[in-house]
């Protein structure tokens, strides 16, 4: 489900290995292994996440400058 967002920004919900839920908004760079590697955008990190933890995964829409 996630790799099909490989170069883009998606929100999603997971579960760490002690059961904490967080939710982050993440850049996708890669999947494989059963591994996403990704940014976290909140530290500007490099974050490993494995894929059976992720519980939701969402893209995140770019909103442009509108005229309105």
């Amino acid at each position: 489900m996630v790799k099909k967002y490989i170069g883009r920004t998606v929100e999603i919900i997971y579960m760490d290995r002690l059961g904490k839920i967080t939710q982050r908004k993440i850049e996708v760079h890669d999947v494989r292994e059963g591994l996403v590697r990704a940014t976290c955008l909140a530290s500007g990190e490099p974050r490993a996440f494995r894929l059976d933890r992720i519980l939701a995964c969402v893209p995140v829409e770019h909103r442009g400058h509108d005229a309105s």
